[in-house]
């Protein structure tokens, strides 16, 4: 049963919602197929299911909206196309905006809501129908069309929005190369304004010149990189931004290196994909622990948005049987391990520790130069 079957029957969908209960899925599928039929069931109660998972990308506007499997796996969430259409009609007040590759629409929709014309363009006709439900259930201006992306006419628009699809075969796909359109596609596109959406691991090599390049976090958990272009383009090479705050730094100046201070600053890792480490040391007047590990020291406690802060217990041997006892020594229950520079899972080494007291630490492990170091720290 398609999407069109549950247009075509809202009363299904609204009866599926309203019995849906996480884990209970079978038993509301057999309840109402005493009413309706059983595929249109099924399908209701997959589209419950999945409003309900988006409700953490969506919030509220879940309840009315359609997904697909895959459109929800690849849609953005809503606080960062809110960012980007807000950019947008920043440089290019009411602009037409062409969407190349729209999925289930949740870019249409922030920029319709910014006071941006959309159009989106979908290849696949169930999910371009989800695409074009949405906005109307929004109660949101636009149109959506079936079509490939690398036909689309992109003449009438002033700016082209692509986010080229970065799956294949159920898998991601983390090679630029390989995306869909290709990459000869997307940096053709940005000849003129755009923006792409692209993976957080880009490399910086292979953002054209003239372009910006912005990785987005948020709530400290890094989610794309937009590609700016032309009108759009901020004279910037890369930039780091941080939601839900908005905090942005796009400037990396010079730092030493040094010994460690009394507190560690763990940058966000935005900040880290977009090679902008050292802002954190001269926003905290800090340095870094070492030249190539993204880590920040500092004397005093310096609250930025730009990084998290430990204040540093003690100095720990890099040894298991050292650590061991100290787990044991401290009453360490909860331990938080982090790391960068060195070859470890922190899961396996926890399990070795086996912290089973009362207390929680965190344990920070890195490198600098050659030797690996261990400190115990505590959140400030």
């Amino acid at each position: 049963m398609t999407l069109t079957g549950l247009l075509d029957n809202p009363e299904v969908l609204a009866a599926a919602c309203a019995e849906y209960q996480v884990g209970r899925e079978l038993q509301v599928v057999e309840k109402l197929r005493r009413r309706y039929d059983g595929a249109l069931v099924s399908a209701a109660v997959t589209q419950a299911a999945l409003r309900h998972r988006a409700i953490a990308k969506f919030g509220a506007d879940a309840a009315r909206m359609y997904f697909t499997p895959d459109g929800y796996e690849q849609s953005t969430r809503t606080v960062v196309g809110t960012h980007r259409a807000a950019r947008i009609a920043a440089a290019l007040p009411g602009s037409s905006v062409i969407d190349l590759g729209c999925g289930i629409g949740g870019d249409l929709i922030s920029a319709a809501r910014a006071g941006l014309r959309v159009t989106g363009v979908e290849r696949d006709p169930e999910t371009a129908a989800a695409a074009r439900a949405n906005l109307a259930a929004l109660d949101l201006p636009g149109e959506v069309l079936v079509g490939d992306a690398e036909s689309a006419d992109l003449t009438p628009y002033d700016v082209v929005f692509a986010d080229p699809a970065r799956r294949a075969d159920g898998r991601r796909v983390f090679d630029h190369n390989a995306y869909s359109p290709p990459w000869t596609f997307i940096t053709g596109l940005l000849e003129r304004t755009a923006c792409v959406k692209v993976a957080p691991g880009i490399p910086h090599d292979a953002v054209p010149d003239g372009v910006e390049a912005e990785w987005i976090s948020d709530a400290g958990e890094v989610k794309e990189a937009a590609l700016w272009s032309g009108a759009l383009y901020s004279g910037t090479a890369r930039r780091a931004t941080l939601l839900p705050g908005g905090a942005t730094v796009t400037e990396a100046p010079e730092t030493d290196s040094g010994p460690v201070g009394n507190y560690l600053y763990e940058p966000d890792g935005a900040v880290v994909r977009a090679g902008l480490v050292t802002a954190v040391a001269a926003a905290v007047d800090g340095w870094l622990l070492d030249p190539r590990i993204a880590y920040v020291t500092a004397d005093k406690l310096v609250p930025t948005p730009l990084a998290s802060a430990y204040e540093i217990v003690e100095q720990l041997p890099y040894k298991e049987k050292a650590l061991r006892a100290w787990v044991r020594a401290q009453d360490i229950g909860t331990l938080e391990i982090k790391k960068r520079g060195v070859d470890l899972d922190p899961a396996v080494l926890r399990k070795k520790l086996a912290p089973k007291g009362t207390t929680s630490a965190t344990l920070v492990i890195t490198r600098i130069g050659r030797d690996a170091v261990a400190y115990s720290c505590r959140r400030a």
